[in-house]
């Protein structure tokens, strides 16, 4: 039976490090990669820190550690389900996902360990399943968080909307959740709903416009991810959305193409995940695991980044260091 033990994800890196040195128990490794859908940026900065953990390791540590990009175009569980199959049948020794949807992924996942496959989930866990660990954020305290912050801005009072992804997945349901459970505690505000939506800039922004339309007292929104804040043809519209409408909001998430929304005091707060560290995070567990056999946590979780005017220019840098470009000169150089 694992281990029900939580840590943060440097707590692994610190784990690991104490632990004696070993030999690996093999020389080369394949880790398939499956997030949710690579339209969504989180997760293409997720990749990048796989590959870059990959290299690392390979380069470091007597290892050939190679990450297969198996993620589909679009957000659908019976796709991952199909791609941990391909895993499988590529000779793949481990795969790393983050679960659309835990129902039909927990007996895909299940039979690819009963293969011998190791599999670690991030982001959004399957717990019921046979996966040998998980790292990412603890989602419910996250939704808290986010209306927290958004309460304050609207000095207590008013009707605000949720907007959460997709309703099968997991965790952004649990962020949701969290964010109602905070709204509860204010008297003065209202939930008027959770809106879902398919996870890429075009259908979060036309999904807000839409409820926005229907409902003119809203007066602010908690999203709980990032969707609307990336480029895309939509995004002349949500900007004017935001200023015509002087809607409050918080979000989550803080990759480049966001933090134009922070400076211009259109979304002031955003609680960043570090989504690179979860393919670097990920990628260095399993190895700790599959080719070192070392002991790991079960549950790792994800230290969180509330990112304002007062640290644009810190977590500016901190991106830049990641390898994210596209950053403007101006919030590098800020203190």
């Amino acid at each position: 039976m694992q281990r029900a033990l939580c840590v943060s994800a440097f707590g692994i890196l610190a784990l690991a490090a104490s632990l004696p040195a070993q030999s690996p128990r093999v020389h080369e490794l394949k880790i398939g990669m499956i997030a949710k859908s690579s339209a969504n940026f989180v997760f293409i900065a997720a990749q990048r820190g796989a590959e870059d953990a990959a290299r690392e390791i390979t380069q470091k540590q007597g290892v050939h550690v190679e990450v297969e990009w198996l993620t589909p175009p679009k957000e659908d569980a019976a796709v991952q389900a199909e791609k941990i199959g391909e895993a499988v049948a590529h000779g793949d020794q481990a795969i790393l996902i983050s679960c659309s949807d835990a129902g039909p992924l927990t007996p895909a996942i299940n039979s690819a360990v009963d293969k011998g496959v190791a599999v670690m989930t991030f982001d959004s866990d399957a717990p019921a399943s046979k996966r040998f660990a998980f790292y990412g954020t603890d989602d419910a305290d996250l939704g808290e968080k986010v209306m927290t912050d958004l309460a304050a801005l609207l000095d207590g009072k008013g009707k605000i909307a949720i907007l959460a992804g997709s309703v099968n997945a997991p965790n952004l349901r649990a962020r949701a959740e969290g964010v109602k459970k905070a709204a509860a505690q204010f008297k003065g505000i209202e939930v008027a709903d959770v809106v879902h939506h398919v996870e890429t800039p075009q259908e979060a922004v036309a999904e807000i416009i839409r409820f926005d339309s229907a409902h003119p007292d809203v007066a602010g929104w908690a999203m709980v991810g990032g969707w609307p804040l990336f480029r895309s043809s939509q995004t002349p519209a949500f900007t004017q959305e935001l200023e015509h409408r002087h809607l409050k909001v918080v979000a989550v998430d803080g990759l480049p193409e966001e933090l134009s929304y922070v400076d211009h005091d259109l979304v002031p707060v955003l609680w960043a995940q570090p989504v690179y560290l979860w393919g670097k995070i990920g990628v260095q567990t399993i190895v700790d695991h599959v080719v070192f056999g070392k002991a790991v946590p079960e549950k790792a979780r994800m230290d969180l980044v509330k990112v304002t005017k007062k640290n644009l220019g810190g977590w500016s840098r901190q991106l830049a260091a990641w390898g994210f470009t596209g950053l403007p000169d101006e919030y590098l150089k800020r203190e």
